[in-house]
């Protein structure tokens, strides 16, 4: 389901439109950087609406995908950092481990399996970058 989004007013355009946030690593914190990623979105609308109404659903399903993984299989803290783009917003999730994440086998018994691949079927360019302190989860999509 599409929630609809309301745009006034706002950074003028030609801003730069960017945002990090760290996060101590909790599962709450999900929560707080879709959130965050939200009002984000709602900032960069204000300047540029989306493209079509379904990219707002995406960047949030897939903030929210790469921050629950970060929680669950990376120890401590993760940053979330958004950037606009000429056509679309790169997110960038960086958490402390440094094994890259790799698909797993589909469960219907809820045990997960399909978040990486939800992310490289939404997003139009996806990297690792392993790091000295974890990983650098860079992601593209259109806005």
């Amino acid at each position: 389901m599409t929630t609809e989004h309301h745009w006034q007013g706002g950074p003028a355009p030609g801003d730069s439109l960017e945002q990090a946030r760290r996060y101590r690593g909790e599962l709450h914190d999900v929560t707080d950087a879709r959130l965050d990623t939200e009002r984000y979105l709602d900032d960069l609308a204000r300047v540029a609406p989306p493209a079509a109404p379904e990219h707002w659903d995406d960047i949030l399903l897939v903030v929210a995908e790469l921050t629950a993984n970060a929680v669950q299989y990376a120890p401590g803290p993760f940053e979330v950092r958004l950037r606009r783009t000429f056509d679309g917003v790169h997110v960038v999730v960086h958490d402390t481990s440094s094994t890259p994440p790799a698909p797993r086998p589909f469960h219907r018994d809820g045990d997960g399996g399909v978040g990486w691949y939800l992310i490289h079927s939404l997003c139009s360019q996806v990297s690792v970058v392993t790091t000295r302190d974890g990983k650098d989860i860079h992601v593209f999509l259109p806005w």
